[in-house]
């Protein structure tokens, strides 16, 4: 697999100016003046939005989130307060297909100034497997459905999983800012540009770290890491599918099981915010081990990190030790 370096600004400008269409023409100086303090107030949908605004807006923005910590962002019920509150703000960042109620909130408020994140970048389908079918293409466990949480047209959402694309978003976001709030324009400029650069040194760590491995294939909860396993040459085998709280049939258990004993899987994924039942039986029917991969939808105190690159880092030491890096 060709595994492709940081795009750089040049090369994504096309995409950029596509995502912008979905901010409203804010280009006033007085377009952070809404809270009285200068600052452009930006709601974040959920964790890996809220991130790229304060990494890129710095001292420069107030950022709001509308999923709390610990809240699972695909099952986030908006409250009246939070509803109303995104009439206040001067941009909302969101992906769509992640979360339907934010989806519907934003739909319904009227308001202009939004920027949606999957327009930053190219949105791909993945199924329960990414990387390989195991003999079995056609059968049901190998088509995309589309499901809650997944995005337009059953498109996987979880681009911020893959350093590249989340790169990308970045780029878009910068840009958006730049145009919100033109008397800090410098400022975004250049946070956006330290963000990109330190991606692209995450990026060069997983490349690294995982092009040599005694196993490629490794078992996830839900089928969060399409985008991370096609950029590393791994094979991604979920148990439920995109959406995390869907139940695998017995005969994608029995499957799994099949496909661990094939490809020499050691470990079963579990995630911090969804069940792990599911996971824990499957470990313990097969003699596999357990261990966390994060899908970075919200930092709590049982993140392994304290910030999106931490526990991306984290995420990576488990994959080297699950899939046996040399």
């Amino acid at each position: 697999m060709n595994v492709r370096r940081l795009i750089p600004t040049a090369a994504i400008a096309s995409v950029t100016v596509l995502g912008l269409t979905a901010l409203s023409a804010c280009s006033s100086s007085n377009a952070a003046d809404k809270g009285g303090d200068g600052k452009l107030n930006v709601v974040a949908s959920f964790y890996p939005m809220q991130f790229l605004a304060q990494e890129i807006g710095g001292d420069h923005v107030s950022v709001d989130t509308l999923t709390k910590p610990g809240v699972e962002p695909h099952d986030l019920e908006l409250s009246p307060q939070q509803t109303a509150s995104l009439g206040e703000a001067d941009m909302i960042l969101y992906l769509k297909g992640i979360q339907p109620a934010v989806d519907d909130a934003i739909g319904q408020s009227g308001v202009d100034n939004t920027l949606d994140a999957a327009e930053l970048t190219k949105l791909e389908k993945h199924g329960t497997g990414v990387g390989h079918d195991h003999g079995h293409e056609g059968e049901e466990h190998g088509h995309e459905s589309e499901s809650e949480g997944e995005g337009e047209g059953g498109a996987d959402p979880h681009i911020w999983l893959d350093p590249v694309k989340y790169a990308e978003v970045a780029e878009g976001v910068g840009k958006a800012m730049e145009k919100a709030d033109p008397d800090h324009a410098a400022a975004y400029k250049k946070n956006t540009k330290d963000l990109v650069k330190k991606l692209d040194g995450l990026n060069t760590k997983f490349t690294d770290g995982l092009r040599n491995t005694k196993t490629k294939t490794f078992i996830t909860t839900h089928s969060a890491f399409g985008y991370l396993a096609e950029r590393y040459g791994l094979d991604q085998e979920s148990i439920s599918g995109i959406d995390p709280e869907s139940d695998p049939s017995p005969a994608r258990i029995k499957e799994l099981q099949g496909i661990a004993e094939e490809d020499d899987v050691s470990t079963v994924f579990f995630e911090t915010l969804a069940s792990d039942k599911t996971a824990k039986t499957l470990a313990k029917d097969t003699g596999l081990k357990t261990d966390v991969l994060d899908p970075l939808e919200g930092i709590t105190g049982k993140s392994e990190g304290d910030d999106y690159v931490e526990v991306m880092e984290s995420n990576l030491a488990a994959l080297e030790k699950a899939l046996g890096a040399k």
